[in-house]
């Protein structure tokens, strides 16, 4: 069997999603982040079936590619059961999707979603009376605190082993009879099995206009399309309004007429948290308070990386002169031992104590519901540079991993917009670039200094935002984003994210790390790293850096990471430092934090924005990393 998790962005879809299945999906409070749906087995009640948490969505309705995605699963998969998941404490609203979920005639469970954020607004709902009026079961939850979790799977499962179809809802009696005359056409025509849907959810369709399956009419049979446009006047005589707007407003009083038949009120608690939002998103304080959590951050992961990384560095290192005694007769064995062990190293001693601590910080800020009030302060800041401010959510994921962040820039409407913030997203420090910053500027520098890269990177990606939107110039809309409520994160749920988070370099990065360690080690042995160097020697002269260096920055575009790991092997020292001067070891930092994207980026820009552009991209942000880099061998 398949379960399908639906549900409106900030529903409590992926935390439900991460309680059953074993925490494969990232939870979000950024609406439309999720562009691709996520599976996983589970096995409950001595039954395995499938869970599918599709993309977010408000409604049925293709506006953008998250919507799309939902629908196109829906209408196109086996989906055994539909796990509706609402947001009780704003349930008048999510019931709007609801009445578009029921009208697909598929097994349904309403998932009541924090019911605890319900009952501190002083909301009261009688799931038994919405049972009854929408005709399927619905069951209570609290998936943060994973109440009442099991007792859904349940009734999912019940609802699987004995399938009932939902039941749409009922408009009003004039906007009733256009719908009916239209699947009366639709049925003679015998588009029910070309389309395989409902009739009664494809006649509210082509009575929206909507262009996903008008062009599919037009492309079977483009005279349909005056009948369609018959019922749509027809449709819109009655109200003198048009007929998409008449839908979405039958649904709408719907909505409302249900919400008023299962709620009572009550007086709302009052908690400290109803006052958070006076102060972390005020006009000058919020800024403050901005400022002050990033700074904390970086301090906290300086220190936790400062903390462990020379003793596991010491830790690695003293089985070196054990392995050169054993294999001291057999050089190249030596010299790919050396590499296995300089490989393993840099991912546990150089990597993850960075890593580790930036992620779970990162964590915290999205589960406590910090990151989407983060985008509105940006907000203005991104309009002037000419972006949208939904941009923000793909550059927040950039300091995760370029390629899911360089995949969120779907959300933007404007192909202009995607383009751009494709762009900008290469240049922001993901994971991989975090720790050449910490394990390079934060070590031998200090934290300031990491600060100051930092702060220099924003103002960098400034810039290139203006110039690149003087060169496309476009008027962006205004930002309409939901600020989801304040939550204390689970500890269980942190640490899954940050495994899942974390696992992508274990299982990817790291064995090539370890293998590109051997490699140089063998074209150390073998001489030939020279012959690499000599090829990358203009920039490394231009920069004034030890040619050696070169071939890190080769690796570099593997991983980012691997160009400052490597740099220990390619230098011969433990203590760069000894070998490399502050403004040397400043250079190489501001050089690779900006150069061409790692292989992965550049994949997924050609499948997003094509090969042109992308090709834009790795010559501007390389041109960027010579000027900066030069400047900075300069300046500091």
């Amino acid at each position: 069997m398949r379960f399908a998790l639906v549900g409106q962005p900030n529903s409590g879809k992926s935390t439900i999603f991460n309680h059953a299945a074993g925490y494969k999906a990232i939870t979000s409070n950024f609406p439309g982040k999720t562009v691709t749906y996520t599976v996983s087995k589970m096995t409950f009640q001595g039954t395995t079936f499938e869970i599918v948490d599709l993309p977010g969505t408000y409604s049925l309705t293709s506006f953008d590619l998250a919507e799309l995605e939902t629908r196109k699963y829906l209408l196109r998969e086996k989906v055994d059961v539909v796990i509706n998941v609402i947001d009780a404490s704003l349930l008048s609203r999510e019931l709007e999707l609801t009445i578009q979920v029921l009208e697909l005639n598929l097994p349904t469970v309403i998932c009541l979603n924090m019911i605890d954020e319900a009952d501190a607004k002083g909301i009261n709902i009688d799931e038994q009376k919405l049972s009854q009026l929408l005709n399927v079961p619905v069951v209570k939850t609290v998936a943060h605190k994973g109440w009442g979790v099991d007792q859904l799977f349940e009734t999912a499962l019940a609802m699987g082993l004995k399938p009932v179809k939902s039941q749409h809802l009922t408009f009003s009696k004039d906007v009733e009879e256009v719908l009916q005359g239209l699947i009366e056409q639709l049925e003679q025509k015998g588009y029910a099995k070309k389309f395989k849907v409902s009739l009664r959810f494809l006649a509210t369709k082509l009575l929206e206009n909507d262009q996903y399956f008008m062009s599919e009419i037009k492309d079977i049979d483009a005279q349909f399309l005056k009948i369609i446009k018959t019922h749509q006047d027809q449709l819109e005589k009655c109200r003198d309004r048009a007929s998409d707007v008449i839908i979405s407003s039958e649904r709408h009083h719907l909505s409302m007429d249900i919400y008023e038949s299962v709620v009572a009120h009550s007086k709302p608690k009052v908690e400290l948290r109803s006052y958070l939002d006076n102060i972390l998103m005020h006009p000058f304080f919020g800024y403050v308070f901005l400022i002050t959590v990033l700074y904390l951050f970086f301090n906290f992961v300086f220190y936790i990386g400062n903390l462990l990384e020379e003793p596991l560095l010491d830790f690695f290192y003293q089985f070196l002169p054990y392995i050169a005694e054993r294999l001291n007769r057999y050089p190249l064995l030596l010299s790919m031992a050396n590499g296995i062990v300089q490989g393993i190293a840099g991912g546990i001693a150089i990597v993850l104590p960075y890593l580790f601590p930036f992620l779970l910080g990162l964590a915290f800020l999205e589960d406590v519901g910090y990151l989407p009030r983060i985008a509105f302060l940006m907000d203005t800041f991104l309009h002037r540079i000419g972006l949208h401010g939904k941009a923000i959510i793909p550059f927040m994921l950039g300091y995760g991993c370029t390629v899911p962040a360089v995949m969120a820039t779907r959300i933007l409407e404007s192909e202009r917009d995607r383009f751009i913030a494709s762009v900008l997203t290469t240049m922001i420090p993901c994971a991989a670039r975090i720790t050449v910053i910490f394990g390079l500027v934060a070590f031998y520098l200090g934290p300031k200094a990491a600060l100051f890269v930092y702060i220099l990177n924003m103002a960098v990606i400034a810039i290139a935002g203006k110039i690149l939107s003087r060169l496309l110039p476009e008027v962006t809309p205004g930002m309409i984003m939901e600020i989801p409520s304040y939550h204390i994160p689970s500890l269980k749920v942190l640490l899954a994210k940050v495994w899942l988070r974390m696992k992508e370099f274990i299982v990817v990065a790291w064995p090539l790390l370890i293998a590109g360690s051997i490699v140089l080690s063998l074209l150390q042995y073998w001489r030939l790293e020279s012959y690499l160097n000599m090829l990358v020697s203009p920039i490394t002269l231009l920069l004034g850096l030890p040619i050696a260096v070169g071939v890190t920055l080769i690796f570099g575009v593997l991983r980012k990471e691997l160009s400052m790991i490597m740099l220990v092997q390619a230098l011969g020292v433990t203590d760069i430092s000894l070998v490399m001067s502050a403004t040397q070891i400043m250079t190489f930092t501001i050089f690779v934090l900006f150069y061409i994207p790692c292989v992965a980026t550049i994949a997924v820009l050609i499948k997003e924005i094509g090969g042109k552009r992308t090709l834009f991209a790795m010559l501007f942000t390389f041109l960027i990393a010579i000027l900066l880099a030069t400047a900075t061998r300069l300046v500091y």
